[in-house]
């Protein structure tokens, strides 16, 4: 009887490991196939103030997409963040908006991008609500100081006299894009919840499913 036990504990225990290791590899695939997928729809949602003629500024899964990303992959495929990121920014530049293209001018909006996807990196490969929160909070404001001090500092050069190079000026400016700023922080909120809740919700309704199919030997 002890006999048979054993052997039955046995072959329990190594068909286990064997669901155990598929389900990991299963897991690695779906996450690989989840962190593209929500970098793709980041980007796509670029397009949303234009479909809605202007009435979604700043309202896109930009940051949480990016934040995402580098939360699931490693340090060195933010390069690839980057790249799907800057292909959208010249197609909006060219086509959208009918601008030529500098590279000079997105220099430091790419540096951005691979910042934000650093950011989910080393914040956010443990999720907690407090995490998420401040990614969210890192990367909008981040956002909104950095691309608002480039408007400020490149006002003169593009001959603009509406944000005067003095502390008034660059005050202004940022009061101005308060608005922007208000859109990016909520739109980066609702697609981080999504984004980072749903996989942890589907996560522990498998994880409860198992256990309870799970034998009692």
């Amino acid at each position: 009887m002890n006999d048979n036990r054993a052997k039955s504990k046995s072959t329990y225990n190594k068909t286990s490991r064997l669901q155990c290791n598929a389900a990991n590899a299963y897991l690695e695939s779906l996450t690989i196939m989840l962190a593209i997928l929500v970098l793709m729809l980041a980007a796509l949602s670029r397009l949303l103030p234009h479909v809605f003629h202007g009435m979604a500024y700043n309202f896109t899964a930009v940051g949480a997409g990016l934040l995402f990303f580098g939360s699931r992959r490693p340090r060195w495929q933010a390069v690839l963040a980057v790249a799907v990121m800057a292909l959208m920014d010249v197609f909006l530049t060219t086509k959208v908006y009918g601008y030529a293209f500098h590279v000079s001018g997105y220099l430091v909006t790419w540096a951005w991008y691979a910042a934000v996807c650093m950011i989910g990196s080393v914040l956010l490969r443990k999720v907690t609500v407090l995490r998420v929160v401040g990614g969210v909070l890192a990367s909008a404001t981040s956002f909104f100081l950095l691309s608002n001090f480039m408007v400020w500092a490149s006002a003169s050069t593009l001959g603009s006299v509406m944000y005067p190079h003095s502390v008034a000026g660059l005050v202004s400016c940022y009061a101005a894009a308060l608005p922007f700023y208000g859109n990016d922080l909520m739109s980066t909120g609702v697609f981080a919840a999504a984004f980072f809740g749903l996989p942890v919700l589907v996560t522990r309704l498998a994880e409860i499913m198992d256990s309870m199919q799970q034998p009692t030997v």
